[in-house]
């Protein structure tokens, strides 16, 4: 298993994260992170690559997927056509399987949003660590039915979603942060919308993602990048530990 020693944000002490949407100004730079797991992650996620079904794309997002991988490239400050990681494993350049290019040089997941007029839409991903959702039966559906199973997602949460959305401007980012307790400790962990949650009477895991938004200034697509955080509960100090076990989400 995978289990990162700590967090860089404690969201449900934070009353800036602790409701939704939970959303601050991403500061210039600190859009893709690198921790103390990123060569296992990585491991993880070149195997599920070859593996298995995590990564989509409509027609309409090719472009967009591009231009995500130039500006992650340009962040990571690698250039020519075959890159190495920091944990030594070569990659090459792949601009016709961009997003998947990019899977393989960051931890983040990243997901593609595009405006169809009405709401916006997934038209991309590479999600190699899906929080018990499946990329299959999302692709191509809007912000709302995507997120028709998730408690408190109410209408007026997406219509202040969507307003959000269209008001994203690529010289300034957001991000939010969510947990979830879990009694599996599984990365990959796909989820239909109608399955059950697996009964569990102990949820000895914490697992935290680091979401931001990111305009591209090109194409207009919007880029949620997701970086997976997964802690055992007990690992927590003891002041962050009582207070999720008080919190209305765990």
């Amino acid at each position: 298993m995978i289990f990162q020693n700590s967090l860089p944000h404690i969201p449900w002490m934070d009353p800036r994260l602790n409701r939704l949407p939970g959303i601050l100004p991403l500061q210039a730079g600190d859009w893709l992170r690198q921790d103390e797991v990123y060569a296992d992650q990585m491991a993880l996620r070149d195997q599920l690559i070859r593996d298995a079904a995590v990564y989509a794309i409509l027609p309409q997002a090719k472009d967009a997927a591009r231009e995500v991988l130039e500006m992650g490239l340009a962040r990571l400050g690698y250039a020519g056509p075959l890159v190495t990681r920091p944990d030594g494993v070569k990659v090459a350049i792949d601009w016709d399987n961009p997003l998947v290019t990019l899977g393989r040089l960051v931890q983040e997941d990243i997901c593609i949003l595009q405006d169809d007029g009405a709401e916006y839409c997934l038209t991309g991903a590479i999600l190699c660590f899906p929080a018990s959702w499946t990329l299959a039966q999302k692709i191509g559906r809007p912000m709302m039915a995507i997120h028709r199973p998730v408690p408190n997602y109410s209408d007026d949460i997406g219509k202040r979603v969507h307003r959000m959305f269209s008001g994203l401007r690529p010289e300034q980012g957001l991000w939010r942060m969510n947990y979830m307790t879990y009694g599996t400790a599984e990365l990959h962990h796909p989820r239909l919308e109608n399955d059950p949650r697996p009964p569990s009477d102990a949820r000895p895991y914490l697992r935290a993602e680091r979401q931001c938004l990111i305009r591209l200034p090109k194409t207009r697509a919007v880029v949620f990048s997701i970086h997976t955080y997964l802690m055992r509960i007990a690992d927590l100090d003891d002041s962050a530990r009582a207070a999720l076990f008080q919190s209305t989400e765990h």
